[in-house]
């Protein structure tokens, strides 16, 4: 696996639950095609992706832990994970064990989708 895009991946999951949201933007290609996971639809560029967590942790406080990465025959990283979705009080509201697989341009992640598991 390029360990590069392995380490970028664990790097995007680290700064998303310290959310530290200039990280994870900063790691996505400037026309990111993005999953809106949470409303439904897909999301388009940087500044979408931004307004969506913005909204999004304002409500709820997803986590993630990642379970396993591993590069796929046609070159996309798929990341399992373990999704915890808490209120803002801390009450855990979901969780969930989650496939996302990223595809890249050089080292930004271009494009992700997400793959429920069975």
């Amino acid at each position: 696996m390029n360990e590069n895009r392995a380490d970028s991946v664990r790097a995007l999951y680290q700064a998303f639950n310290d959310r530290d949201l200039d990280a994870v933007v900063s790691a996505m290609a400037v026309d990111v095609d993005w999953p809106n996971g949470w409303e439904g639809g897909r999301l388009l560029g940087r500044e979408d992706v931004r307004e969506y967590w913005e909204r999004q942790w304002r409500e709820i406080r997803p986590t993630t832990v990642v379970r396993d990465i591993v590069e796929r025959s046609d070159g996309t990283v798929e990341a399992r994970v373990r999704l915890v979705v808490r209120d803002p009080a801390g009450n855990v509201l979901a969780r969930s064990d989650v496939t996302h697989v990223y595809e890249f341009v050089g080292l930004q992640v271009r494009r992700m989708t997400v793959e429920q598991e069975s």
